[in-house]
């Protein structure tokens, strides 16, 4: 069973279980969101961790429900910063890495604001930054729109950013729990994974995350058991990602 997984912080609890004892015949490659998608729609990975935009995308998937990437509100790792006022905003330089965010981002500013920016490579007026960059980045003199907060007064419902996937051909019951007993697995390792993850951000250049911060972010930004209120917004925004030809 071939799994592509986020190599992000915000989607450690989901995958701590894989990548710290994977059921055998399990293959696990750490992956930037797009590659996830990428794998499983060209057949490279059997399951994936994919953006959530990618459930309209992709033919032939079976959702895990029940189990996703989810925020309340202020995500803090999903993030527009501009150089100018929203409401001027006219051109975006979107992440390569990003799928659901960047049709995120069109929804808003057209929604919100009327606005529908052009896709720039440099000199745009805002960048959309996500996962860990966004919590390092430098945020001061900018306008910060938080894309999940933005999400929630726009809507009310939380904000689902990324769920499992499977091919149809391997969906399994099997296959069902063990991606429920990797996140399981993290729950009493809280702990071990915020020492895990600080220690890992020491090997890498640039800012580095406080454990402050990394636990008040894992315990308090997102949620992974998905409610009825997170379905509701996912829909919503499947919905909308149709109707704006994102799909």
């Amino acid at each position: 069973m071939r799994v592509s997984l986020v190599d992000f912080l915000n989607a450690r609890p989901l995958v701590w279980g894989l990548l710290r004892n994977p059921p055998a015949g399990y293959e696990v490659a750490r992956d930037l969101p797009s590659e996830c998608a990428e794998k499983l729609r060209d057949g490279r990975a059997d399951v994936g961790l994919i953006p959530s935009i990618e459930l309209s995308r992709i033919p032939n998937l079976v959702r895990v429900e029940g189990l996703g990437i989810a925020a309340e509100s202020e995500v803090r790792s999903v993030l527009l910063v501009s150089r100018v006022s929203r409401e001027k905003i006219r051109s975006v330089r979107f992440d390569p890495a990003s799928r659901t965010s960047a049709a995120l981002v069109r929804i808003l500013l057209k929604r919100r604001f009327g606005i529908e920016p052009e896709s720039r490579e440099r000199d745009a007026d805002a960048e959309l930054i996500i996962g860990d960059p966004a919590m390092k980045a430098e945020l001061q003199g900018r306008v910060v729109l938080d894309l999940a907060s933005e999400w929630r007064s726009l809507t009310g419902f939380p904000f689902v950013f990324a769920v499992w996937a499977a091919r149809r051909e391997v969906w399994s019951e099997e296959l069902r729990k063990a991606l429920f007993d990797s996140y399981r697995a993290s729950l009493p390792a809280f702990d071990a994974m915020v020492d895990s993850e600080i220690e890992t951000a020491r090997d890498r250049s640039g800012a580095r995350l406080s454990r402050a911060m990394v636990e008040d972010y894992l315990r308090n930004c997102l949620h992974y058991e998905l409610t009825e209120a997170d379905e509701k917004g996912l829909a919503l925004f499947a919905r909308w990602a149709r109707e704006d030809g994102l799909v």
